[in-house]
Order: C-alpha cells, then sequence, then structure tokens
C-alpha cells in the first residue's frame, strides 16, 4: 500500500526535510503520523500525494512507483487515493451534494452513478439532511464530514487525512476520528497526521513519529478508549 525504501528528500533552496526514511503501511492499516512542526510530515505527504519527487529511494503508493510516474498517470493514481485536510477546501458556491458531486465528475463519471453514488456517502457521513446546503450553512464539524464523503466519493483504497481535526472544536475531534476508524473497519487504508498527541494517547494503535526528517518512533500504542473497554 505504502512503501518508502531509503527516501531523501531537499527543497531547492537545499533544506533537507527527510533523510533515509524506510516506511512500510500495508494494506487495511491505521496509522498515526506525528512530529514537531518542520519535522518533515508535510514534506512526506507531498511525497505521497506525487506534488513532490524524492532526490533518492523509492516511493510506492497503491502499485504506483511515484519515482517513475508519467505526467499524464499522475491523475490515475491520484483517483485511487482519498485525501481530507485542515481547511477543508469545500467549494463556498456549491452545495453540499455538488460538493461531493464535483470530485466524481472531474473523473467523467456518468449522471446516473453521481446520482447513486453520492447519496451513499452523504448516509455514510450523516449528512442526508443537509444536501442542499452550502459550506457557510454547516458547522465545522459538518463541513469535515461533507470533505471526508467528498475524500470517500471514488471508493478509494488509501484515505490520506492531513490534520483532519484542526479546525473543530475537541469534542468534535473524537467524533472525526470515530469517523475515521469505521472507514478503515470497512477496509479503506487510513494514513492521519496529526499534532494532537491526546487523540493518539486516546485512540492508540500505530504511530509513527517523525524527527528531524527521519523516523525516530514506529510502533504500537496502546489506547485509553481500549483500556476503558476492559
Amino acid at each position: 500500500m505504502i512503501d518508502l525504501i531509503n527516501v531523501s528528500f531537499s527543497y531547492d533552496n537545499g533544506t533537507t526535510a527527510l533523510k533515509d526514511v524506510n516506511l512500510k503501511i500495508d494494506s487495511g492499516e491505521f496509522a498515526f503520523v506525528v512530529g514537531a512542526s518542520g519535522a518533515g510530515k508535510s514534506s512526506l505527504l507531498k511525497l505521497l500525494l506525487r506534488e513532490n519527487v524524492a532526490n533518492s529511494g523509492t516511493v510506492i503508493v497503491n502499485g504506483f512507483n511515484l519515482n517513475k510516474l508519467k505526467r499524464r498517470e499522475i491523475p490515475k493514481f491520484r483517483r485511487s487515493i482519498g485525501v481530507v485536510f485542515q481547511d477543508f477546501r469545500l467549494i463556498p458556491t456549491m452545495t453540499v451534494f455538488d460538493n461531493i458531486a464535483f470530485s466524481l465528475r472531474v473523473t467523467d463519471a456518468s449522471n446516473k452513478f453521481i446520482r447513486s453514488r453520492v447519496p451513499y456517502v452523504l448516509e455514510l457521513m450523516g449528512l442526508t439532511d443537509k444536501v442542499k446546503r452550502f459550506p457557510n450553512e454547516l458547522s465545522g464539524g459538518e463541513q469535515q464530514r461533507v470533505a471526508l464523503a467528498r475524500a470517500l466519493v471514488n471508493d478509494p483504497t488509501l484515505l490520506i487525512a492531513d490534520e483532519p481535526t484542526g479546525n473543530v472544536d475537541p469534542e468534535l475531534s473524537y467524533e472525526i476520528l470515530e469517523l475515521l476508524r469505521e472507514i478503515n473497519n470497512c477496509g479503506v487504508t487510513v494514513l492521519m497526521v496529526t499534532h494532537e498527541h491526546d487523540l493518539v494517547r486516546y485512540f492508540g494503535g500505530r504511530t509513527i513519529n517523525i524527527e528531524n526528517g527521519k523516523v525516530a518512533f514506529d510502533g504500537i500504542i496502546g489506547g485509553q478508549d481500549e483500556r476503558e473497554q476492559l
């Protein structure tokens, strides 16, 4: 699913962002990526999304070798993943339905498929009653759920969530994590980048800590919610 082999990356100004990173995430896993600002988390994401290309090493995502990916192949690759951002990135002039449908229209999906698929993901996210609302009529948590629905509408095998709880209240952060876990339970691999260590400690699971461009820790930590269920 994700395989980084001896990956290093530096920006044009000479700043080294990642140094000899080795990381493997298998299909169906849920993994957190944590680290301080400037540690290399964003640079890692840009490599995984093929916004940047590693200077050395190999980056493989969903079977695509991103080092050798031709420009014309990038859209096909990106359709295999779903991405959720901290700032939602919803189109303000479009309704909830059209924001989600937009991701299908750019792939030339048929209107018939759009009319069946969009209500399905809206129901998954508990947004059926918001279908005709505009983003500015929604709460932060509702906007993030729309963003999640949009990321899932193409039925991706991998979901990358970049600080998805950064713009919502703490209580809603836990709700969004629960949604991501439910998505993972349906077979979607989830990689979540976050600076909210309290959430990671509460939910537990595989945690990858990036420090100074290197993987400083990669292991399983126990979650508080699991202990509470015992």
